[in-house]
C-alpha cells in the first residue's frame, strides 16, 4: 500500500488566522498497471481512448493503483478517473486529446461559477477519492481546436496565418475581429446564454451548440484527497485546471501552460475548495494565472460553499492576467488565504482582486507576502469592484447604491514585504461607495512604477515603510477614504506632491513621523475635503 500522509514538511503547520489545518495526500496502492499491456499504442495517431478506459477499469477492480504511461505520444479522447487511481506520466511521455468533438459527451458541470452544460473535460472526476497525476511528462488538450481567437491578441502573421487555416471570421463594423473554430460555435455563445437562463436542463438541447461548450482541461467536482505532482498541462481549451467543491488539494511542481492569445486560458482556478496546497509551480498562461473563485451571483450565493484554507507558496509566474487573483466569481465567499514567495515577471497584473456589484458574497483574512514582480503592464496591486464594465469608470463612480446581498465585501487584506520592478500602477483600489474595501495593510513595499499609489473608496487603509519612484503624478492620492494611517514613506511625486487628499466624506487621514514633516514634500487638500481630515502626528 502506498499510503501517503500530509502534503505539510514535517514539523511544519498551515495556520489561518489563528487556526491550524492540514492538507491530506491520497491513499493509492502501490501496484502498477502499464497502459501497453492493454494495447496502447504511442505513434501519436492510433486512438487509445478504450485502452485508457479498460487500464483504469482494471485498476479500480484490483483495488486501486497506478496507470503508467510510458514515452511515446498518445493520442485519447476524454479519461474518465476512479477513486483510487494515479496517472503517472513518466518523462518522454506526452499524451495528446482527440480533436474530434463527438468524443466528449455533454455532461452537466461548472463553468465562470455557474452550473452549466459542457463538454465533458479531457481529465474528468466527480465525486472521487485518492486520485493523483503525476511524473514528468506532457498533457496536452490541444485547445486549438476548441477555442476563439481574438485578432487583438494575435500579430498580424499569426492571424493571416489562423485564418488559412479555415473557421469562421466574426465582424465588427466590418472589420474581423473573432475566428471562430466553426458556425455553431460562433453562434453558441448568445445560444448557451440564453438556455442558462431559461435553466435548460435537457442535455440534448445543446448538440447543436456542441462546438461552443469547450471544456476546462482537468475537471475535477466534489473529490477528497487529490494531488498533482509533477507533469506538464498544456494547450486547455478553456481553463486549464479546475478543482470545484473539492477538499484536500495538493498541487505542487508542474508545469501549466497556455498561449499567450488563449481566450478563458487560465492556469488554475481553485473553486469553492477547502484545505489546499500550491507549491512550487510555474505558470504562463493566456489569462489569470493562480485564481480563487465561489460561484458566481445568486446561484453561487445559494450553493454557499466558500474557497477557504488554502496556501500557495514558491510559484513563478510569466503571462497572465494576474500573477495571483481573487475573483471575479467569489458570490460563496474568499477566506483564510496564505500567499507567499512567488515572483511574477510580465504579468498584466501583479496581485487582482476583482468583483462587481451582483456578486454578493465575502472576502476576507487574506494574507499575502514576500512577492517579486518585473515588468507588470498594468497594476501591481489592483483592487477594482468594477468588473466588466459594470457602472462606474476603472476609478469607480461616487454615486453609492443600496447595501444588499449583492454587494460585495473585501476586508481585512494584509500584504507585506513586496518588491515590484517596473509597474503602470504601484496599487489602484476602486472600491465601492457603499462597501468601501475595508482593512487594507500595506508594509514593506518597494516599487518603481509610472504612476502611485490611487485609493479611491476605502477604509482603515495603513500603508507603512513605502519606497516608492514614480514617473507621473502624486506619490499617493485619497479619494473617499475614511481612516488611513501613512508612515515611513520614502519618495516624492513626479508634480513634487507626495500626498494628495480629495473628496467630500475623506476623513482621518493620519500621517506619521517622517509623513507628518512636509517640508519640500507637498501634501495638497482638496476643496472639498472637510476640515481636519489630515491629521499629524
Amino acid at each position: 500500500m502506498n499510503t501517503y500522509n500530509s502534503a505539510i514538511r514535517a514539523g511544519e503547520q498551515l495556520t489561518s488566522d489563528k487556526v491550524s489545518y492540514d492538507v491530506s495526500l491520497p491513499n493509492i496502492p502501490a501496484q502498477d498497471f502499464l497502459i501497453t499491456e492493454f494495447g496502447a499504442v504511442g505513434d501519436g495517431v492510433t486512438d487509445n481512448t478504450e485502452v485508457f478506459r479498460l487500464a483504469i477499469a482494471a485498476c479500480s477492480e484490483a483495488g486501486g493503483g497506478r496507470i503508467v504511461i510510458p514515452a511515446g505520444v498518445w493520442l485519447t479522447g476524454p479519461i474518465i478517473l476512479r477513486s483510487r487511481i494515479e496517472l503517472h506520466v513518466q518523462a518522454g511521455a506526452l499524451v495528446t486529446f482527440s480533436r474530434d468533438f463527438d468524443q466528449y459527451p455533454l455532461i452537466a458541470s461548472t463553468f465562470e461559477g455557474w452550473q452549466v452544460v459542457r463538454c465533458q473535460s479531457p481529465i474528468d472526476g466527480d465525486q472521487l477519492e485518492d486520485i493523483a497525476i503525476t511524473g514528468e511528462g506532457v498533457w496536452d488538450g490541444n485547445g486549438e481546436a476548441w477555442r476563439p481567437v481574438k485578432r487583438s491578441k494575435m500579430t498580424a502573421s499569426q492571424w493571416k496565418s489562423l485564418v488559412s487555416s479555415g473557421g469562421v471570421i466574426e465582424q465588427t463594423n466590418g472589420e474581423e475581429e473573432i475566428w471562430w473554430p466553426s458556425q455553431s460555435a460562433l453562434e453558441g455563445n448568445a445560444v448557451a446564454n440564453r438556455m442558462h437562463v431559461e435553466q435548460v436542463r435537457d442535455l440534448s438541447a445543446y448538440e447543436g451548440i456542441r462546438d461552443f461548450l469547450r471544456p476546462n482541461m482537468v475537471s475535477l467536482r466534489r473529490c477528497k484527497r487529490v494531488l498533482l505532482d509533477g507533469p506538464t498541462f498544456q494547450n486547455s481549451p478553456a481553463w486549464n485546471l479546475h478543482p470545484w467543491a473539492s477538499e484536500h488539494v495538493t498541487i505542487r511542481n508542474v508545469s501549466v501552460r497556455n498561449p499567450w492569445f488563449s481566450q478563458n486560458g487560465d492556469g488554475l482556478d481553485i473553486e469553492s475548495c477547502r484545505y489546499v496546497l500550491v507549491e512550487n509551480s510555474v505558470f504562463d498562461v493566456g489569462d489569470d494565472a493562480i485564481c480563487m473563485k465561489s460561484g458566481k451571483d445568486a446561484e453561487g450565493r445559494e450553493l454557499g460553499l466558500p474557497s477557504e484554507y488554502v496556501t500557495i507558496r514558491g510559484c513563478t509566474v510569466y503571462h497572465g492576467h494576474g500573477g495571483f487573483v481573487i475573483g471575479s466569481e467569489m458570490s460563496g465567499g474568499v477566506r483564510h488565504v496564505r500567499v507567499s514567495d512567488c515572483t511574477f515577471i510580465g504579468t498584466d497584473i501583479g496581485l487582482r482582486f476583482k468583483s462587481a456589484r451582483g456578486r454578493g458574497g465575502v472576502v476576507e483574512d487574506i494574507e499575502i507576502e514576500r512577492i517579486y514582480m518585473k515588468d507588470i503592464i498594468m497594476e501591481a496591486i489592483s483592487f477594482s469592484f468594477f468588473y466588466a464594465n459594470q457602472e462606474g469608470s476603472a476609478r469607480g463612480s461616487d454615486i453609492a447604491h443600496e447595501v444588499t446581498e449583492e454587494t460585495p465585501v473585501f476586508r481585512d487584506i494584509r500584504i507585506k514585504d513586496v518588491v515590484c520592478s517596473g509597474a503602470d500602477t504601484a496599487l489602484l483600489v476602486s472600491g465601492l461607495p457603499e462597501m468601501p474595501l475595508d482593512g487594507l495593510v500595506i508594509e514593506g513595499y518597494r516599487v518603481s512604477a509610472q504612476k502611485g499609489v490611487q485609493c479611491s473608496h476605502a477604509k482603515h487603509v495603513r500603508i507603512a515603510d513605502l519606497q516608492l519612484t514614480v514617473a507621473e503624478g502624486s506619490l499617493i492620492e485619497l479619494h473617499q477614504c475614511k481612516g488611513a494611517e501613512l508612515e515611513g514613506i520614502e519618495g516624492t511625486g513626479a508634480d513634487g506632491r507626495l500626498l494628495r487628499i480629495t473628496g467630500h466624506d475623506t476623513t482621518g487621514i493620519v500621517c506619521r513621523g517622517e509623513v507628518a514633516d512636509t517640508e519640500g514634500r507637498q501634501i495638497s487638500i482638496g476643496p472639498n475635503v472637510r476640515s481636519g481630515a489630515l491629521i499629524r502626528q
